[in-house]
């Protein structure tokens, strides 16, 4: 395992001048479909893959912003939703190499003001969605004052004290519940911890350290402004798709669980310096990436520490997915062949068969959903 993440960075020199396959590179399978499904409106994005860390084929289709009919370019960044996940986990696991916070130690050794059925949830069943924290994964349920939210300042301060309101809603450790709330606590440990800011902590050890140099955490305002950044559109009842930034319930800023706006080419630099061990200590980068809870049985899924590892035949699979109002990502890596491929879109419709086809040419196993 370690030889293998060693591997997504270390054999970059040598494997210059292999020959990428066919259905992968320029012109060939992959590429055909997805512009395929970009002409049918259902893809809007960029697609970006790489082979031991170099890029094979990047390409982007659709608009950044239809008021201004600003295409999306494969600089352009987009929101990543629950893929921002990834970068908290490291974030939480850059502290756990450092002996600043402990895996199994409660979530009330690092916070104050939770009730103290909540505060014995663990680190690890926070990472793993096993801690029972917070609201349901798929709710409508919203902070009272939200929408009035309008500095990052205010984001934060909410949240913190709502989530301090909130009943835990199973026993820790006795199931799988994907929680985003969870996440947001953990960035509240990384802020607790460190004494900076969540978001400045990810700024200077996460994205700077792996090079992501146009990645951040954008503000509504920004995002609204900066023709550089994706509107994200979302499919209305009517099949129509509508600018969610526009809406009252966009957030103001984004956080532990989503919101974070990232490049293909970051989020490539991402996969590389968390599998080449410039994030973590790569015992601690298998640590984080190898799965502790089952989620799924076909093919066999497991959470792990803000990754997602999948198994395909005989290869192993780890990312993570993130999806919303205008939003659907993947990101994947194949730490043993030595490939991470990446779609990023500010469509809501499913990029599952853009991902599924890649993880087939890839390893030659046909894993289609549907």
């Amino acid at each position: 395992m370690f030889g293998a993440a060693a591997g997504l960075l270390g054999t970059a020199g040598a494997a210059t001048g292999e020959p990428s396959p066919g259905d992968l590179g320029p012109g060939g399978r992959f590429e055909r479909f997805v512009a395929a499904r970009a002409a049918a409106d259902q893809f809007s994005g960029t697609v970006l893959l790489a082979r031991h860390g170099r890029p094979v084929l990047t390409r982007s289709y659709g608009l950044a912003n239809r008021d201004g009919n600003v295409p999306i370019r494969p600089e352009t960044r987009i929101d990543l939703a629950s893929i921002t996940k990834s970068l908290t986990a490291v974030a939480v696991t850059q502290l756990v190499e450092r002996g600043a916070v402990a895996c199994h130690a409660p979530l009330g050794t690092y916070l104050d003001g939770y009730p103290a059925d909540v505060a014995g949830a663990t680190v690890h069943q926070l990472l793993t969605h096993t801690a029972g924290v917070g609201r349901p994964g798929l709710t409508n349920q919203r902070p009272p004052g939200e929408d009035a939210w309008d500095s990052v300042e205010e984001v934060w301060q909410g949240m913190s004290a709502y989530l301090r309101t909130l009943p835990l809603r199973f026993p820790p450790g006795t199931r799988f519940d994907y929680s985003n709330d969870g996440y947001f606590v953990l960035g509240e440990i990384v802020a607790a911890v460190s004494g900076q800011t969540y978001h400045d902590y990810v700024r200077r050890h996460v994205f700077a350290r792996a090079g992501m140099s146009t990645s951040d955490f954008f503000t509504r305002p920004r995002i609204r402004a900066d023709a550089g950044i994706a509107r994200a559109y979302a499919t209305q009842p009517d099949g129509s798709r509508a600018d969610a930034t526009s809406s009252p319930y966009f957030p103001y800023v984004g956080g532990p669980f989503t919101g974070a706006f990232c490049s293909a080419g970051d989020l490539l630099r991402f996969a590389t310096a968390l599998h080449g061990g410039r994030l973590l200590d790569l015992a601690y980068t298998a640590v984080a990436t190898s799965g502790k809870q089952a989620t799924g049985p076909q093919p066999p899924q497991f959470y792990g520490y803000g990754q997602v590892e999948t198994i395909i035949g005989t290869h192993r699979v780890v990312g993570h997915t993130g999806s919303g109002a205008g939003r659907a990502n993947n990101l994947d890596v194949f730490p043993d062949a030595g490939w991470v491929a990446v779609v990023l879109s500010n469509y809501d419709t499913t990029v599952r068969p853009i991902v599924d086809l890649a993880r087939e040419l890839v390893t030659g196993v046909r894993t289609a959903t549907g």
